[in-house]
Parts: C-alpha cells; structure tokens; sequence
C-alpha cells in the first residue's frame, strides 16, 4: 500500500500563501484519484481538492480561485494563496483505489487574523 507524507504546514498571516506537499512511495497514476481534505477543530474532514487519473480536477467551492492542486507521479501538491482564518485546520493527503482510502498523517495550516 501506498504511504503518504505531507509537508509544508505552517503559520502564517491572513493573505499569504503557503505551499503543501505530499510525497507518495507508489507511483500516484496508479491510483483513481488523489487529492488534500483538511479538518478543523470540532468538525468533520472536508474535501479540499482532489485531481483524477484524466487530470479533471475538482475544489470546494470555499477554496476555488485561491487554491491549485497539482501532481506528478510522486507527489501532490496544494499551492494555497490569499489564506483565511478559516483555512485553519490539519491538511490530509489522500489516494483512492476502487473503494480503498490511503491517508497521510497530516500537517497543521494556521491562519492568524
């Protein structure tokens, strides 16, 4: 099974920008679709944006225009621009084969006002 890493979680200011990277042990086209979910404290994990084996990507309408996923076929990367404090959360990496969820650990983005 594929292990996933995640990177580049930090603190930062409302209006930055921080870049997120997932780095896959498998090659990643081997894989339906992969993509970032995050979750806040006290709520459920949310999609962020995924990408599929086609390239048809798709956003939460909460991060569109700020957020751009991009991959390779060894890692996934969130390039996060304009940041909000309620982009605070832990940033999960993800890989999806059939019906099986691969996750990473996550990283915690902080976004203070």
């Amino acid at each position: 099974q594929v292990q996933l890493v995640e990177s580049g979680g930090d603190l930062v200011q409302a209006g930055g920008s921080l870049r997120l990277s997932c780095a896959a042990s498998e090659n990643l086209f081997m894989y339906n679709v992969v993509g970032w979910y995050r979750q806040a404290p006290g709520k459920q994990r949310e999609l962020v944006a995924t990408i599929n084996v086609g390239g048809t990507i798709k956003y939460a309408d909460s991060v569109k225009g700020r957020f751009t996923i991009s991959r390779d076929s060894a890692k996934i990367d969130l390039q996060m621009d304009s940041l909000k404090p309620e982009d605070t959360a832990v940033y999960y990496c993800n890989a999806k084969l059939l019906s099986k969820d691969y996750w990473g650990q996550g990283t915690q983005v902080t976004v203070s006002s």
